[in-house]
């Protein structure tokens, strides 16, 4: 399942090449196919990997130069798209952070403790950028927070506040440690994950900023999805009795995500970005979102259907790598 070693890294300044900027492979196919553990992405590698490789230069996730283009920044379908989208996101990620300090607490030896320390400090970082990119978009610094608030309150209700409650139950509840890596890695990350990966290939040409901020978010969470599915899959071989739990909480995750309305929410954006690429279709020509497939024949219910595909196809092997093979 692996095309890059595994094991010790060696003591030098090299840039792993699944957290460098060009040379990681895009966020679904990093991991649909690395295999990385917490021993492997420990505070060491996350100083040389992250600090002095994915972010150097980009402190707010894209170089300096780098800014959305004007049709995105002024008032319009584009605009208000991408302003939803990132204030929704700096709220998942703001409540991911505050989750993960349970699972810091938690983490049963030092690997695991090492990386969700990182993981949270990833997850802070994402919240930031992509809340602090709505400043270049026409928001104003001193409404920041109550912009995010009055644009995603709504959807953070919905969507997020249930899961937050499934994770907490787990978590703060029941310190269920492997129950809350499940949660995280199958029933939140590896949802959301590939529609961040869409997020990166639909925005390229109207804010090449806000796609490398999807960009270096998508070569954390890769790192996240691996090193997750290998803490459960190592948490399940040694111990075989607590696999029907598992399972159980998976299956109620599952379950949960098919009663909020996350698609309606996804669909909403979608719409909007529609009237944008339809009005500006001629900025955007022939370029390609996917290999063979130009953004402009695309249409929301492809985009949305591709985006869950990913999903469910992420799912299908993390959930076998796992050893959880009952739950696909």
């Amino acid at each position: 399942m692996t095309d890059l070693p595994t094991g010790p890294r060696p003591e030098d300044h090299t840039v792993p090449a699944e957290a460098d900027w060009d040379r990681a492979p895009s966020l679904v196919d990093g991991a649909n196919t690395l295999e990385l553990g917490a021993a492997d992405c420990d505070l060491r590698y996350w100083l040389r990997a992250v600090p002095q490789g994915t972010l150097r230069g980009k402190v707010l996730g894209h170089d300096e130069h780098v800014t959305p283009h004007e049709v995105t920044r002024r008032p319009g379908p584009l605009n208000d798209a991408l302003t939803q989208e990132l204030a929704f996101r700096s709220i998942a990620e703001d409540k991911a952070t505050r989750a993960l300090g349970y699972m810091v607490a938690l983490a049963p030896d030092t690997a695991t403790m090492e990386f969700y320390t990182t993981q949270l400090m990833d997850e802070a970082r994402h919240a930031m950028v992509f809340r602090s990119h709505l400043l270049s978009l026409g928001v104003a610094e001193r409404d920041l927070f109550a912009t995010v608030e009055r644009l995603a309150a709504a959807d953070r209700d919905a969507v997020l506040v249930p899961l937050e409650n499934l994770g907490l139950e787990v978590l703060r509840d029941q310190q269920d440690f492997i129950g809350g890596v499940v949660v995280l890695t199958i029933l939140v990350e590896g949802v959301l994950a590939p529609a961040a990966q869409l997020s990166e290939l639909k925005w390229r040409v109207f804010d090449p900023a806000a796609a490398d901020v999807e960009r270096g978010a998508g070569i954390d969470e890769i790192r996240h999805l691996t090193v997750g599915s290998s803490v459960a899959r190592e948490h399940l071989l040694a111990h075989p009795e607590d696999k029907e739990r598992i399972l159980e909480l998976i299956t109620r995750g599952r379950k949960l995500w098919d009663d909020l309305p996350a698609t309606e929410m996804t669909l909403r954006r979608e719409t909007l970005f529609q009237q944008g690429l339809d009005e500006h279709r001629d900025l955007v020509g022939d370029h390609e979102i996917w290999p063979g497939r130009r953004l402009v024949d695309t249409s929301v219910e492809e985009r949305v259907g591709t985006a869950q595909e990913w999903a469910e196809s992420m799912q299908r092997k993390r959930l076998a790598y796992m050893g959880l093979e009952e739950a696909i």
